[in-house]
């Protein structure tokens, strides 16, 4: 009976590493949010700006709502389609800068270009928290009504949009009365 307590550590070691196996297996892109379908987390910020801005200051129409950060190169790889978007005018893009120094956020932008409407500046993340975000980049469809329908984790590029984003975006439009 004393040997089995020497098994006991390696046992417990082998549990431990199928558990951390499996996980490397698992798809980021697909992390559950509890938030779709329910409206956005109410707030009152500061944009990057200086200005404060609310819920009430949310586009009345459908929207992106796209967190990212200066130190973020994910986010630099998804610049460019944010920027057409933006320029294309169709889709207002919200930024919310995650855990970032506003200082260094506009820096990036000036350098880099401006595709937000605003962005919301989040130091501490603490929108991010109530959002369930994980890191930038992330990027969330919201309704006209300011309920979250989507969320994409992970760099919103032009495949992304088109196979994701773009058939979500149709059928809310089908689904609101004209």
């Amino acid at each position: 009976m004393n040997r089995f307590k020497y098994f006991i550590p390696v046992v417990a070691f082998l549990a431990l590493a199928v558990t951390l196996w499996r996980g490397l297996y698992l798809n980021p892109k697909e992390l559950p949010s509890v938030l779709i379908d329910k409206p956005m987390p109410a707030f009152a910020m500061n944009t990057i700006d200086g200005e404060t801005v609310s819920n009430t200051d949310l586009p009345d129409q459908i929207f992106l709502l796209n967190v990212w950060g200066s130190y973020c190169l994910p986010c630099l790889v998804e610049h460019p389609t944010l920027m057409r978007l933006s320029e294309e005018g169709d889709i207002p893009v919200v930024g919310i800068n995650y855990k970032d120094r506003d200082d260094l956020a506009l820096d990036w932008l000036e350098t880099n270009g401006n595709p937000f409407s605003y962005s919301i500046y989040d130091a501490e993340g603490r929108l991010g928290i109530d959002l369930g975000v994980y890191g930038a980049p992330e990027t969330y469809l919201v309704d006209a009504n300011g309920v979250i329908r989507y969320r994409h984790v992970a760099v919103l590029d032009e495949t992304v949009w088109e196979n994701d984003f773009e058939p979500a975006i149709a059928e809310l439009k089908a689904e609101t009365p004209q």
